[in-house]
């Protein structure tokens, strides 16, 4: 008896782990359980489907959402923003043909792969031109520079709407990189996007082009020593896991670009137009400030689990410049001699 209680009590015990288990993997099949909107959109007269491929942890991000809840709001519950991060819809590329045929109206497409749509959308991947957050705030903030990149799609029948970001790239390494003859002997991995390839054949240093999904075995097996990206995504993504040094290059944002289907925009009553460009544009710039915040604190939060960072010298950043003159020249032909120099000068780039 005593022997079929104890036998009995351990499959009681198992059959509750089971349960357990089984509940908590069905809360972790929806990662975006927490953002779920707290109202009924189905009663909606316009639906405005907008993509991104990151998780809204990131603020740049989450702006779809902070834009969803307060266009819902402004509307009265005319215009439901139906916002699908994570690449729910796809990865960029395939998204940004749904975007161009209409099956989607918008995306906060990221700005190495938003320079297909147009050249004049490359300007702000270029080194050390719109590298910090207050050249960005000056570059959306002055009409003569952002008017002509807001514009820039338009052939293609895209609008290009406003910024929001994942902030300032650099490198996250697995040995420590204080200077470029330190970071000759890293293999870094670089975005599948053809500027970011010449800008590092110009730079003359090791790279592979890798898509994001396969970076973490990488930096865990050696075939790279290094990543080209942002603290924020490094530290949220856990890949300060492996690589525990950061060279804060500063040469360029991650940012996102919103862009929207015209025909789609078009359809909107106007009053609808005026009130959802309002709300992305103030969400927008709120992000851009939130997005400061958060590069400090996921640094710090690094800091404190033991990532070292080091500033690349000026002199190390002049020689990156120097040595990206054919690049410049290049995408100056593509984007423009006039605005290209416009921002350039004006920007201090």
């Amino acid at each position: 008896m005593k022997r079929f209680s104890i036998f009995s009590f351990l499959t009681l015990l198992c059959c509750l782990l089971t349960v357990a288990t089984g509940a908590s993997a069905e809360e972790k099949k929806d990662p975006l359980a927490s953002w779920k909107p707290k109202f009924d959109p189905s009663g909606a007269e316009f639906t405005y489907i907008l993509s991104n491929v990151s998780h809204p942890v990131i603020e740049g991000g989450a702006a779809g959402y902070r834009i969803r809840d307060a266009v819902w709001e402004r509307s009265g519950g005319r215009l439901y923003v139906d916002f699908r991060p994570l690449s729910q819809l796809g990865g960029e590329k395939d998204v940004l043909n749904k975007l161009k045929m209409g099956a989607i109206h918008g995306m906060l497409c990221s700005s190495v792969v938003a320079a297909n749509v147009s050249n004049i959308l490359g300007i702000v991947n270029l080194p050390y031109i719109v590298n910090t957050f207050d050249k960005l705030d000056a570059f959306r903030g002055d009409p003569e520079l952002f008017g002509p990149f807001s514009k820039s799609a338009l052939a293609s029948g895209i609008m290009v709407v406003d910024i929001t970001g994942y902030g300032i790239y650099g490198w996250g390494t697995t040995t420590p990189v204080t200077n470029l003859q330190e970071a000759q002997k890293v293999n870094f991995r670089i975005a599948e996007a053809p500027v970011n390839a010449d800008i590092y054949k110009a730079w003359g240093l090791k790279f592979t082009v890798m898509p994001w999904a396969d970076v973490p075995q990488a930096l865990q097996t050696g075939v790279i020593s290094g990543l080209d990206h942002t603290p924020i995504v490094c530290n949220i993504t856990k890949k300060f896991d492996v690589a525990k040094y950061f060279t804060q290059v500063d040469y360029a944002q991650g940012l996102y670009i919103h862009l929207m289907n015209k025909r789609w925009f078009d359809k909107l009553p106007a009053d609808l137009q005026k009130m959802l460009i309002d709300v992305i544009e103030e969400e927008s710039a709120r992000s851009r400030q939130l997005t400061r915040r958060q590069q400090e604190d996921q640094m710090a939060a690094a800091r404190v689990n033991g990532v070292q960072f080091f500033p690349l010298s000026p002199e190390d950043k002049k020689v990156l410049v120097d040595k990206c003159a054919p690049v410049y020249k290049e995408w100056r032909e593509r984007i423009g001699v006039d605005y290209f120099d416009k921002v350039r000068s004006t920007l201090g780039g």
